[in-house]
């Protein structure tokens, strides 16, 4: 008879240990470790396991060179829904959708699913959180209540797959929320490590045998991320997270996993009260409105994925009365200004120190590119100097410890997403030999910048030289762009 083992799972982590403990060794979590029981229960970590004395069969072996097929899409007839998955959803595939409360999750899965089924696909909308009422009532006030969307309120497994079984398989199938599901060859609550990866295996492998494209929602922690193990992040085949801050009309769709498709690959739509807007231009959107003569404000060309983005970046400097000085961020790094202060001060010749430091990424926007340094810089300088920056000037580059100006990647298509919005110049960093004007090759009119101390000086002589004069004309935005 095999010998069975006893294994204890944290709920917030997923750790597994061989006996119970008060305190998580993982996440440090009290009182979050629990026994896993019932038949099909994995046990991983810590915990050992005999090795099984039966032969495994013998496979074949490929090599690298072969045919390769591109995997089949189904589009979703949202733009930039289908950038984030790489060109539509794969058949069989499973995509694990992560974001805030009410930031619009299954608005946007009940648009998708709506453009499907009037195109004649067959989509099931699956809510473990809301009666079909409740569902019923958010299409209607989209506009979508006559799309041949399938509705039903289940949370079981197994009569899920045999639900989705019959007939035609659908060709997408949106799970609402797997935190929710439960399935019967797990003995524990919904909602735990063990009923959620139990549950998501199910769906993955009912995913692969049927060609269904399956959308699990997955509920985010008080850290944004989402939450349960990190295993079933590891099972599925794209990780999206929605993103963006419910005081803007701004929502960003990001992948952060996609093994169809490129990663940090953005979205973004706008709320809108009828429902999510696509927007084609975001660049456009997010320089609307702008104050041109206002001093501490600076254009950043970014990129997010591989689209070019451009978005203000809005510095406050103001003296301070405390014994230590005030830094806020929204939408930075905060370890990143810190890093910029420290090298203003050591090669810059700028004393920050006795200075409050707010930083704000306009339109709720989040930058992670170290690229963003150069044009922090420029608006920290700027709102200490009070001299405002030239509004048709872009900026990027990279800023090390040494004070030195590096470059950053794809300048190309920063200088191309500029130049079609208007703006006259960009300050960048310098760029290979025989590259160019710009360093990139495209002719765009460019200043290369060595060290931070370039910076600072040209910030100074511009003031000097205009002080709190208007700002030069804006670049003209069509209101195509917007």
């Amino acid at each position: 008879m095999a010998k069975t083992h006893q294994t204890f799972a944290c709920q917030s982590c997923g750790a597994v240990y061989n006996r119970w403990r008060g305190r998580c060794e993982a996440c440090n979590g009290w009182n979050t470790i629990v026994e896993e029981t019932g038949a099909g229960s994995p046990v991983s970590g810590p915990v050992a396991t005999r090795p099984s004395r039966a032969r495994g069969r013998i496979f074949p072996l490929e090599g690298l060179t072969g045919e390769v097929k591109e995997a089949p899409r189904t589009s979703s007839g949202i733009a930039e829904l289908d950038r984030v998955t790489g060109g539509g959803f794969v058949r069989g595939s499973v995509i694990l959708l992560g974001g805030d409360p009410g930031i619009g999750k299954s608005t946007l899965l009940m648009q998708a699913s709506a453009a499907l089924a009037k195109r004649g696909e067959r989509v099931a909308y699956i809510s473990g959180e809301e009666a079909v009422g409740q569902v019923r009532l958010r299409a209607e006030r989209l506009g979508l209540a006559r799309a041949p969307v399938e509705l039903a309120a289940e949370t079981n497994v197994e009569d899920i797959v045999a639900t989705l079984s019959q007939g035609k398989p659908p060709a997408l199938a949106i799970i609402d929320s797997i935190q929710t599901m439960w399935t019967e060859t797990v003995e524990s609550a919904p909602g735990t490590v063990t009923q959620v990866r139990g549950s998501a295996q199910s769906l993955i492998r009912f995913a692969k045998t049927s060609g269904t494209a399956v959308i699990l929602v997955g509920h985010v922690t008080k850290d944004g991320q989402i939450a349960g193990p990190r295993v079933v992040e590891h099972m599925v085949d794209a990780v999206a997270s929605f993103e963006g801050d419910q005081g803007h009309h701004f929502r960003i769709l990001r992948a952060v996993k996609n093994r169809f498709g490129p990663t940090d690959e953005i979205g973004v739509f706008e709320m809108t009260d009828g429902g999510l807007s696509e927007v084609p231009n975001p660049s456009a959107l997010f320089l609307a409105g702008r104050d041109l003569a206002a001093p501490g404000t600076a254009v950043f060309a970014g990129m997010e994925g591989t689209r070019p983005l451009l978005v203000e970046i809005q510095a406050l400097v103001a003296p301070s009365a405390l014994g230590m000085p005030r830094r806020a961020v929204v939408g930075w790094d905060p370890n990143r200004l810190s890093m910029v202060l420290a090298v203003l001060e050591a090669h810059g010749g700028i004393r920050l120190g006795g200075h409050d430091v707010y930083l704000n990424v306009a339109g709720g926007l989040r930058i992670g590119e170290p690229a963003a340094d150069l044009a922090v810089a420029a608006a920290l300088v700027s709102s200490l100097s009070g001299a405002a920056l030239p509004s048709d000037a872009v900026y990027f580059g990279e800023v090390g410890l040494s004070g030195a100006i590096r470059p950053v990647a794809q300048a190309p298509a920063r200088l191309k997403e500029a130049q079609k919005l208007g703006f006259a110049k960009a300050l960048m960093p310098q760029g290979r030999e025989g590259a160019g004007r710009d360093g990139s090759g495209t002719g765009f009119p460019a200043e290369s910048l060595r060290h931070i101390a370039d910076l600072v000086a040209g910030v100074a002589a511009n003031g000097k030289r205009g002080g709190r004069r208007a700002a030069q004309r804006s670049p003209v935005l069509d209101d195509e762009d917007l």
